[in-house]
């Protein structure tokens, strides 16, 4: 037991502008809509934690925002914050579901136990492995011109992975896009698909072939997310490595998935796996059955991103590296007071204690959409 006690928590819902629409095969998106967690000991020690919810996968704002407010909040205060595990049973039993706040709260435990212990995140959940990886940008404005100039630049500052948002403009225009990535950019591109549940299950397996001429590195999550043995009937007959993303939430979702062999990947994310931790378990599992994990994230600021770091830099092994570009490459500002470090076309594990990034009071009361909750 440690010496600090929960002395208050606020609740903040912000929304930050994109630079552009991003379309997906289950929707469009033109912002950051996501809840900040801001959790203060006794002694001073602030942590803070996000929930990034996507209403069309894994919840809204305002839900989470209720969540940590109305159900979570009354069994926390005067807690000893370093017991994670003992609150996150206890948010589990409170609420069902929810995942996005209970990574929230998880997130900013562990940045009050990091800064407690002067250890980092990864250094808390079981060790550093890397203090970098590759950054992966999604391709996903409508207008396609737009995209390509964006391109240019970040190839420029070192982008080399492209993920392709496919299955919201017809057939035709993914190949098109495809096409023209490969002849400007050629093998020099790592280039990925991600259909977000865009096809139907009996088209399928026809559309991937036609893009497996361009060489993508993976497809992802090219169905509906509860037709999960057609997607384990697309990852058997197609050549391409098949990612599952919506169709594997939770270690239970993961067992099943390896159980069936839903795919050869899974999306890694915090936010769907309700915590780090729980999303290191995923990760074991996936190990164990031969099945690749990716870093993915929802649609964050830099503290969530902050986090996605730390969990991918403590698993053991990572082939096809993360995204986290969000902050740096879509949101028109983010709620750091330093930029989130990407360089180079890589991602930057943050230093120093707990998640090793501060928010900017500023910036979140000024994209604040409603009064902070506490």
């Amino acid at each position: 037991m440690s010496e600090h006690k929960i002395e208050s928590i606020r609740v903040h819902r912000i929304l930050i502008p994109a630079k552009a629409v991003h379309s997906h095969g289950s929707g469009d998106v033109a912002g950051i809509n996501v809840v900040i967690l801001e959790i203060t000991t006794d002694t001073g020690i602030t942590g803070w934690g996000e929930a990034s919810p996507w209403p069309v996968f894994t919840g809204t704002s305002e839900g989470n925002a209720a969540v940590l407010h109305v159900h979570l909040r009354p069994h926390l205060i005067g807690q000893d914050p370093v017991q994670v595990e003992r609150h996150m049973t206890m948010a589990d039993k409170v609420v069902v579901g929810h995942p996005e706040a209970k990574a929230a709260l998880e997130m900013a435990l562990l940045d009050i136990t990091g800064k407690i212990s002067g250890l980092s995140v990864s250094e808390l959940v079981g060790g550093r492995m890397r203090d970098d990886m590759g950054m992966s940008f999604s391709i996903a404005n409508p207008d396609f011109s737009a995209d390509l100039d964006d391109i240019a630049a970040m190839w420029d500052d070192g982008v080399r992975i492209f993920k392709f948002k496919t299955g919201f403009a017809g057939h035709k225009f993914d190949l098109m896009r495809c096409e023209r990535m490969r002849e400007i950019y050629g093998d020099e591109a790592d280039l990925r698909i991600d259909y977000n549940q865009g096809l139907p299950a009996y088209d399928a397996v026809r559309c991937i072939r036609d893009l497996e001429a361009f060489r993508p590195t993976f497809v992802e999550q090219p169905v509906k997310m509860h037709e999960r043995d057609v997607l384990a009937h697309i990852a058997h007959v197609i050549d391409t490595p098949i990612m599952a993303d919506e169709s594997v939430f939770d270690p239970k979702g993961a067992l099943y998935g390896a159980q069936i062999r839903i795919a050869d990947i899974y999306s890694l994310k915090i936010m769907k796996s309700g915590g780090i931790r729980r999303a290191l378990e995923v990760a074991a599992i996936a190990r164990a059955a031969g099945i690749e994990i990716y870093g993915g994230c929802m649609f964050e600021t830099g503290l969530a991103h902050a986090a996605g770091a730390h969990l991918m830099a403590a698993v053991p092994d990572l082939v096809l590296q993360c995204e986290f570009y969000m902050a740096t490459y879509y949101a028109q500002e983010d709620i750091l007071t330093d930029p989130f470090p990407v360089r180079n076309g890589r991602v930057h594990v943050p230093q120093g204690p707990g998640l090793g990034v501060a928010v900017d009071p500023d910036r979140l009361a000024r994209y604040s959409v409603c009064s902070p909750l506490g």
